[in-house]
């Protein structure tokens, strides 16, 4: 089922509403980065990423464009990485950390 949003003569469909919510979520984390409010290291960040081009993939199945799908794709990649790798950083900080006990 599609839920049409009518604007100024214009109408948005679900699809569009999704992936406008991606181009939000991908805007954001760009403009928090560049006001240094986040850093590339950081899972928020690299979270915002990663959910926008996923919204932003949704919503080229149903308007297709292979140019858009291969740059959303590959921005899906680059933050699964980054994801992992802040993961990965943040768990040896917790370990790494004196003040915390560690089991062994």
């Amino acid at each position: 089922m599609m839920v049409e949003l009518h604007i100024l003569n214009s109408v948005i469909e679900s699809p569009d509403m999704i992936g406008m919510i991606g181009v939000f979520l991908v805007l954001t984390a760009f403009c928090l980065l560049n006001m240094n409010r986040v850093t590339s290291h950081t899972i928020s960040y690299q979270l915002m990423n990663l959910a926008g081009s996923m919204l932003l993939l949704f919503s080229l199945c149903f308007h297709f464009n292979l140019a858009s799908v291969a740059i959303e794709i590959a921005w899906m990649v680059i933050s699964l990485i980054g994801l992992y790798r802040a993961l990965r950083t943040r768990r040896v900080l917790l370990v790494d950390d004196d003040s915390i006990p560690v089991e062994a």
